[in-house]
């Protein structure tokens, strides 16, 4: 299949023409968070040419997630598939002249240095502050740019960064959002067509930043409302860099803490619960002496297990993943009771 014609109209638009293409088809792309937004920006990278494809995400595909995760089917659903490895079978099928890559796993402290040292570009579309943070540092340690997004109920915002010329994501927060203060897809839903539009927007960032045609100067927070159909590009300036730890102090607070241990997760009413250290779990064997607590399910990649009100889905690394509750002390009780780990 001749790449000439796959990619004969992408040509055609003047900015990138054939230069362009063969910029696409050297690039190597980081994409973090496989959900509504990732999966988007995945399907239109990967159709656009871009040459490598890191694909990193720690879940598994649940029927909430097909109202706006386009990648994903009911069949991903039933085989219990990890997003990126179901992600990784449907985009090869769209283009398999892209070498995609895999990772189910997640983004802390302890491997986002990994996972971006060979990218030229980094691809946010996480669910939450506390690992956005953990990359807004490694990419301002290492000066590699990344496109930061988010979206909830009907409202999503684009930013591309590139550090040391432009505000991060500190610039923009400060610190830290405090728990609660911020609305989530559990208490405010998600419309599919907000993170389709936020993420095309991305993916437009994306294919100008790899094509040599954005322009630092002309680099806005971007948000769009798809309810009210407000449209606003905010000029964030640059004099906040001036006081931001990590653009002026080069403090990596996030980067250098300890692997991140709790992060409740958005629209789930659950809370993710990370080990220090790593383990290979014996699915087999864990499975009979947890039977007692509820029916348990496992296959290669996950270990299920039900306890009303409680559910239990542990990772081969030792991550967990306990539904039933947002508060993370509880979740760590349930944990430590039923796993013993």
């Amino acid at each position: 299949m001749p790449d000439d014609d796959r990619y004969s109209r992408q040509i055609r638009f003047a900015p990138i023409g054939e230069a362009g293409q063969r910029q696409l088809a050297s690039s190597r792309v980081l994409l973090v968070g496989l959900g509504a937004l990732g999966t988007v920006a995945a399907d239109q990278i990967v159709r656009a040419g871009v040459g490598f494809v890191r694909l990193v995400d720690r879940d598994f595909v649940e029927l909430s997630n097909l109202q706006r995760q386009s990648l994903f089917d009911e069949e991903d659903v039933r085989n219990n598939l990890p997003k990126a490895a179901a992600a990784q079978a449907k985009l090869h099928r769209v283009n398999s002249s892209v070498q995609i890559e895999a990772e189910v796993d997640d983004v802390n402290p302890s491997n986002m240095e990994d996972y971006l040292a060979d990218a030229d570009l980094v691809l946010d579309a996480l669910d939450n502050f506390e690992t956005r943070f953990v990359v807004n540092d490694a990419c301002a340690k290492h000066r590699k740019p990344w496109i930061y997004t988010a979206a909830v109920g009907s409202y999503g915002v684009v930013m591309p960064v590139l550090p040391g010329v432009t505000p991060c994501l500190r610039c923009l927060l400060g610190s830290l959002p405090a728990p609660g203060t911020s609305p989530t897809c559990e208490t405010a839903g998600v419309l599919a067509p907000i993170t389709h539009i936020i993420a095309s927007i991305q993916a437009a960032e994306a294919l100008k930043f790899l094509t040599g045609n954005l322009d630092p100067a002309d680099i806005r927070l971007t948000a769009y409302d798809v309810w009210s159909h407000r449209f606003q590009r905010i000029d964030v300036g640059t004099d906040c860099m001036a006081t931001c730890p990590v653009c002026s102090e080069g403090k990596f607070e996030y980067l250098n803490g300890n692997p991140l241990r709790t992060i409740t997760l958005c629209g789930r009413n659950a809370v993710q619960l990370i080990p220090g250290v790593k383990g290979d779990i014996n699915f087999e064997e864990l499975s009979r002496s947890i039977a007692a607590f509820g029916p348990v399910q496992f296959n290669d990649f996950l270990l299920r297990c039900s306890s009303p009100p409680y559910e239990i889905t542990l990772f081969k690394d030792g991550r967990a993943i306990v539904k039933g509750t947002d508060e993370a002390s509880l979740a760590r009780s349930v944990y430590s009771k039923m796993i013993g780990l």
